[in-house]
């Protein structure tokens, strides 16, 4: 018991001092927009990934959909303000039910067929081409043409700011809740439930789980905080367009995801982290001189973590924290050792 109490403990003051130096970081990168729209996107992706870790680390079901629902939450949030003038702020909560309800009435009929592993994840994909196609042709609220959101009232009223600190910091919110959520999930009958099937789904149905009743609470959360993500993207570039329909933004969380590592509360965090910030370091160094170059350093770091640490990054770190625990209780008994001679 009492190691346990020291584990977790550790962990506490471990997140409580990562947490502190994420809310310093605009303190230290707030005079160049250039490092706050990065800080902004790496956020952004922890948001999601973490997220994502809900249907696809814990229930083991690949989803390819997030782009989908981020396109879902940027076009209510961006159309409630710009026909309505109805503020963000209430807006990305519409926009995250409106995500949730529709990822419901797609996951409902492909979790009764019981649709999984390599067709679920191609189902999921295709969502987002489809209601890129479909915004395209709905002219009412997308078309091909860029949409601006106008409306009244104050910055803080239209989520409208002249800087992308007050994104930042309210993403770092999004992603503390997003964390406590997992973990709660994890310990909870829905996270042994989501465990138990994504080891094996038939065993689990006949253990007496509700497979489709499970899968679609986890992608409901999942959905919904992925729509409210989309609602601030909305508010972040100052517009809505067919093109927030993104597969490649979906093939990106997935797989930080699970670079980070399936399950894990923390690792895709770390992974968007990591990945993200090196992402747009190559864009910015080599984009320009040779555009594209970028991606295959990024392919490559991507296949050496999938080759050398297939469970990825955060056992990795996990082993180093522990093996550094036991490297400072060896040096504290060897101080305590001889001041005891």
């Amino acid at each position: 018991m009492n190691k346990s109490k020291r584990i977790l403990s550790g962990r506490n003051l471990a997140g409580s001092i990562v947490l502190a130096a994420a809310a310093l970081v605009p303190l230290v990168l707030g005079h160049s927009q250039y490092n706050m729209i990065l800080a902004t996107t790496v956020m952004l992706y922890a948001v999601l990934a973490t997220a994502w870790n809900i249907i696809g680390g814990i229930g083991g079901q690949f989803d390819l959909a997030a782009g989908a629902y981020v396109g879902l939450g940027a076009f209510v949030t961006g159309t409630l303000l710009t026909r309505w003038n109805i503020t963000p702020w209430l807006g990305m909560l519409v926009a995250g039910a409106v995500a949730a309800l529709f990822a419901a009435s797609v996951g409902f009929p492909l979790f009764g067929f019981k649709i999984r592993d390599l067709w679920y994840s191609l189902s999921s994909s295709a969502l987002v081409e489809v209601l890129r196609v479909v915004f395209l042709m709905w002219a009412a609220v997308g078309g091909p043409t860029e949409r601006y959101l106008g409306g009244s009232g104050s910055q803080l009223y239209r989520m409208r700011f002249g800087t992308y600190i007050p994104y930042y910091y309210l993403l770092l919110v999004m992603l503390v809740i997003s964390l406590v959520l997992v973990n709660r999930i994890r310990q909870s009958k829905l996270g042994f439930s989501l465990l138990a099937l994504g080891e094996d789904e038939d065993a689990a149905e006949v253990l007496g789980v509700n497979v489709r009743a499970s899968k679609l609470k986890a992608l409901m959360i999942y959905a919904f905080i992925a729509g409210m993500v989309g609602g601030i993207y909305a508010c972040i570039y100052g517009y809505i367009h067919p093109s927030f329909f993104a597969t490649d933004l979906s093939m990106e969380v997935a797989i930080l995801g699970i670079v980070g590592g399936l399950g894990i509360t923390w690792g895709p965090a770390t992974a968007a982290l990591i990945f993200v910030s090196m992402r747009e370091f190559l864009r910015a160094r080599l984009g320009g001189e040779m555009a594209g170059l970028y991606l295959v350093v990024y392919a490559i770091v991507l296949i050496l973590v999938a080759l050398y640490q297939p469970l990825g990054l955060a056992p990795l770190a996990m082993r180093g924290i522990e093996r550094l625990k036991s490297m400072m209780g060896v040096k504290q008994r060897g101080i305590t050792s001889a001041h005891g001679k």
